[in-house]
């Protein structure tokens, strides 16, 4: 399968000519050293590299740090890592850059390279487009002679230095979360989230804890995106094991999805809900999520008589709208929250200490603390267009006309509005080549008849 290029990263599958193969890792690390030293040109840059647990990510490392050593360039391997620990190693180590071997929720047999700036922020579609360029003109690429090669570091534990910043957080009660002697399950989708969470519960004082799918082997027990339908499991072993709570991380551990007491979901999209509720009442302050995430957030925001703003799909789009607002809270609707006071990128390692802090105050059980929000149905649903002729914006566009009667943003792919709480938004993915469809109502007899319209007038199209 072709890569898939975006600010999300460089994305392909494994073992395909036109995925991520050696020369595409090769060339894709060379033109990234490229740009980090045309920026960087009086001093030698220092460029952070981990890994999740993924079958490939070892031998992809050692591509991407030889790549950098000969492009001149100097490189702590941080090995094992998650992509919001990363995200931190950057600034922690006065790093230039950083990049994080791992294909997030794709497959097992995806891979990717995930750019840092020297801020531990994902680059923006200016520096993607630098390193294309670069990438299709090899004969830019920054190459020195052997003297003067960078050199190779081993980075100290980012996970460590990760959550001892998380513990330093006004908002982590520690002592009443060691109190409260909560009975944990986690699944860790065989990736490094069982590093991780283990150094995260030990710094905690937890020790009631279960953790399935714990063996960091890159073979992955179930489909590693954390959605309902892949988290049976975690949900028997919630119920059979009586815990208070379910946790799910994707293999970088930078998405959280929440199980309830009885085993029910929580749900990714009710993660930043809760959170946002949790921070919010602590600071409030303006709140910015994306244009698919649960219009929940929206009734917590209005709670605390706070501003919410949209943006983009995208953890870097998120970023900047709320660098833009002075947001003290921010994320996604798939499991995503971004805590400006910690660092701006996702993180369920966060997520997680802030959920137990949250239950801790409440004292409630998690089915109870779901009942504080509103209950919207949510269908999250997607085309494959890999033999699809026909461009995005055009499909977009017909959709638009067909439905001119119902209000619209075109921002982000297409988000079509029929009343004051049903929508639907369209949008071809960052990471895999599909169309995304996201579509909310507090009926879901609503949703699905939205849903059902929508998707005859795109096989029309398309057709």
């Amino acid at each position: 399968m072709s890569l898939i290029k975006s600010i999300s990263g460089i994305r392909g599958t494994i073992g395909d000519i036109d995925g991520l193969h050696p020369a595409n890792v090769v060339n894709y690390s060379l033109a990234f050293a490229t740009v980090i030293k045309n920026k960087f040109q009086e001093i030698k840059p220092k460029i952070v590299v981990g890994r999740d647990g993924r079958i490939s990510g070892n031998a992809i490392k050692n591509l991407v740090i030889n790549s950098l050593v000969c492009a001149g360039v100097d490189v702590y391997d941080a090995d094992y890592s998650t992509t919001p620990s990363m995200a931190m190693g950057v600034t922690y180590l006065n790093a230039q850059a950083g990049i994080m071997i791992t294909a997030s929720h794709n497959p097992q047999n995806w891979n990717a390279l995930k750019f840092f700036n020297d801020k531990g922020e994902f680059i923006t579609e200016d520096i993607l487009h630098n390193i294309e360029k670069i990438v299709n003109d090899s004969s830019s690429f920054s190459l020195v002679k052997e003297e003067s090669f960078g050199q190779i570091y081993q980075a100290p534990d980012l996970m460590d230095y990760h959550i001892k910043k998380i513990l330093e957080l006004p908002y982590i009660n520690k002592e009443l979360i060691r109190q409260s002697n909560f009975k944990i399950v986690v699944d860790t989708i065989n990736s490094t989230g069982s590093i991780a969470i283990r150094k995260l519960f030990d710094a905690l004082g937890i020790d009631n804890y279960i953790l399935i799918n714990d063996d960091v082997n890159g073979v992955f027990e179930h489909s590693p995106e954390p959605l309902p339908e892949n988290l049976s499991q975690l949900s028997f072993n919630v119920k059979t094991n009586k815990a208070d709570v379910g946790f799910a991380v994707d293999p970088d551990v930078d998405r959280l999805a929440i199980v309830c007491d009885n085993g029910d979901m929580f749900g990714e999209e009710y993660t930043i809900v809760a959170i946002a509720d949790y921070i919010l009442e602590n600071k409030p302050g303006p709140v910015v999520v994306n244009l698919s995430t649960t219009q929940a957030v929206k009734f917590v925001a209005d709670k605390y008589n706070c501003s919410i703003y949209y943006s983009a799909v995208g953890e870097i789009n998120v970023v900047n709208k709320m660098k833009e607002v002075g947001a003290v809270i921010g994320g996604e609707g798939n499991g995503g929250v971004i805590l400006p006071e910690l660092h701006y990128g996702r993180d369920a390692i966060l997520g997680i200490a802030l959920f137990l802090s949250f239950m801790a105050q409440k004292q409630k059980p998690v089915s109870v603390l779901k009942s504080y929000y509103p209950y919207y149905h949510m269908i999250k649903s997607k085309i494959d267009i890999n033999n699809i002729n026909l461009p995005i914006p055009d499909i977009l566009n017909e959709i638009q006309k067909r439905n001119s009667h119902l209000d619209f943003i075109n921002v982000d792919g297409l988000k079509l509005t029929n009343n004051d709480d049903t929508w639907i938004h369209l949008r071809p993915s960052n990471t895999e080549p599909i169309i995304r469809i996201y579509v909310e109502s507090s009926s879901k007899a609503q949703a699905e008849k939205f849903l059902y319209k929508i998707m005859q007038d795109l096989n029309e199209i398309i057709q």
